[in-house]
């Protein structure tokens, strides 16, 4: 299954990882050509994410574990592309 794009809720305890330190784990994972990390929340202890990872045939599980071994941790799925091209969403109006 060509895996073309993720975007994935993630969080990071304050200190550790760093956003460069999660970068570099996710950087070497095969089928990763590019990715973005935004935080969205901060409280007292945790970061929140979101991740989004773009590339071709990305190893999911190479990418989950990445993440995870670099200290943060992947909490859902919110979006998985899949095919031989980046297919965007379209709004319904009901």
């Amino acid at each position: 299954m060509n895996i073309r794009r993720l975007v994935l809720d993630v969080d990071k305890a304050m200190q550790r990882p760093t956003l460069l330190e999660l970068a570099r784990a996710m950087a070497g994972v095969r089928g990763v050509e590019g990715f973005n990390i935004t935080v969205t929340e901060i409280d007292i202890e945790t970061v929140g994410m979101d991740v989004t990872v773009e590339g071709t045939n990305i190893d999911f599980d190479a990418l989950i574990e990445a993440i995870e071994s670099s200290g943060a941790v992947m909490h859902s799925v919110d979006q998985i592309v899949v095919g031989d091209r980046l297919v965007e969403g379209v709004k319904r109006s009901r």
